[in-house]
C-alpha cells in the first residue's frame, strides 16, 4: 500500500510538468536464465492421496499467474530484465498514467528493489518429510494374521518455508510456489494440515508372533533455483513509458514446500518392539 501511494503521488507530481528530470538510456534486456524443462514428479504407490478423507478441509492453494493489464504489459516488455513477480504486476495493474502530451517532460521515478524473477534448477521430493503419525499393534500372543489400516491420531500441522533468509521473502516464495507447482504437477503450499480421525481403507497385515508399525509421513517438494534482485524505475519521457532495472543482482535460494493432502506409508513388522 505504501508504494502504491507513493508512486500515485509522484506520477500525479510529475504528470502535471511541474518538473523535469532527465531519462537514462535503457540497458540492454537481461532476460530471467531459461528454465528446465517441465517433468512431473512421479508418485510411488507408497503415497495415497487423502483429499476426500482429510478431516481438516485444506484450503485450495492454486497459484495462477497474474495476468497483467494491456498497459502493465506493454510496460513489462520494456523492461531490461525479466519481471515475473506477481506482486509487482499487481502494483503496475492498479496504476495508471496520463498518456497525454506533456511538453518537456523527462522522468525517472524510483520504484524500489524488488525480486523480479525465479528459475527453478531442482525441484525433487522427500516423501518422508515429517512424520506424522504411528499406528501400531502387538500380535505376538495372536494365532492368526491380525489387519491395521491407517488412522490419524491427532491433528499435524506441517510447515515448510525458505531454507535461508533472503530479502522479499514472501514475494521470493510466491514465485517459487507457482515454478515448483508447474514443474512437479502437484498440489503445493507451504502449510498443510492433516485433520484427527483421517483414515484410509488400505490394510496391512500383521502375522502372529509379531508387532506391527504403520508409519505415516508427509511428503514434500525441495525446491532450489536462483532469484534475481534489481532497483526498479519508471522513465517517462514525453508519452512514452518504460521500466528499466539497475544494480541487478542473483541469489540461490531454496525452499521446503510441503505436498497437500498426500501421505506416504511405511509399514513394518517386527518380533521386538521399536
Amino acid at each position: 500500500m505504501k508504494a502504491i501511494r507513493i508512486i500515485t503521488i509522484i506520477l500525479l507530481f510529475f504528470i502535471t510538468g511541474t518538473a523535469v528530470l532527465h531519462a537514462e538510456k535503457e540497458p540492454k534486456k537481461q532476460p530471467a536464465p531459461a528454465a528446465p524443462s517441465r517433468s512431473e514428479v512421479k508418485v510411488p504407490n507408497s503415497v495415497l492421496t487423502i483429499t476426500k478423507e482429510n478431516t481438516y478441509p485444506n484450503s485450495t492453494q492454486d497459484q495462477p499467474y497474474l495476468q497483467p493489464s494491456e498497459w502493465a504489459q506493454k510496460l513489462i516488455e520494456t523492461s531490461n530484465v525479466d519481471i515475473e513477480n506477481p506482486n509487482l504486476i499487481k502494483i503496475l495493474n492498479e496504476s495508471t498514467v496520463n498518456s497525454a502530451p506533456t511538453i518537456g517532460l523527462r522522468a525517472t521515478i524510483y520504484l524500489g528493489e524488488w525480486p523480479l524473477n525465479y528459475s527453478s534448477t531442482e525441484t525433487s521430493p522427500n516423501w518422508e518429510f515429517q512424520k506424522i503419525n504411528t499406528n501400531y499393534f502387538d500380535n505376538r500372543g495372536g494365532t492368526a494374521n491380525h489387519q491395521i489400516h491407517y488412522v490419524q491420531e491427532s491433528q499435524k500441522a506441517v510447515k515448510g518455508g525458505l531454507t535461508a533468509k533472503v530479502p522479499h521473502a514472501e514475494d521470493v516464495q510466491k514465485m517459487m510456489l507457482i515454478k515448483a507447482t508447474e514443474k512437479s504437477n502437484l498440489p503445493l503450499a507451504f502449510q498443510t494440515i492433516v485433520g484427527a480421525g483421517t483414515k484410509k481403507d488400505q490394510v496391512y497385515n500383521i502375522s502372529p508372533r509379531r508387532m506391527g508399525y504403520l508409519y505415516a509421513y508427509a511428503p514434500a517438494i525441495n525446491e532450489k533455483g536462483k532469484v534475481t534482485y534489481g532497483e526498479v524505475y519508471l522513465v517517462m519521457k514525453g508519452t512514452k513509458r518504460s521500466i528499466i532495472v539497475k544494480n541487478v543482482t542473483s541469489q540461490g535460494v531454496g525452499a521446503w514446500i510441503p505436498i497437500q493432502d498426500h501421505v506416504h506409508f511405511g509399514f513394518m513388522a517386527t518380533e521386538t518392539p521399536r
